[in-house]
């Protein structure tokens, strides 16, 4: 006679958490790396990665917030760049 048994719970956090969490995190860093270089490719990708943590519940809010807030910044910083300028880039 075969006897089947429910799976373990887990203890730990669960996959999907732990992955929004990552890229609230990911956010973050991608952001803050955009105010010195690559703001037009590192900006969006840190607004869409704080807005998937968001959306997948991360416990680390702040951080995606925070990641949110700098991919905004670092669009702002590249139009203010490209009027100061009158060039579709800019350096440093």
């Amino acid at each position: 006679m075969l006897h089947l048994t429910a799976p373990a719970a887990t203890t730990g956090p669960q996959p999907r958490t732990r992955d929004a969490d990552g890229m609230a995190v990911a956010s973050f860093i991608l952001g803050l790396l955009g105010l010195l270089v690559l703001n037009l490719f590192l900006g969006p990708i840190a607004i869409i990665l704080s807005l998937v943590a968001l959306w997948r519940g991360t416990a680390r809010k702040g951080r995606a917030y925070l990641g949110l807030a700098l991919g905004v910044a670092d669009l702002g910083v590249l139009a203010i760049a490209m009027a100061a300028s009158n060039t579709i880039s800019w350096s440093l």
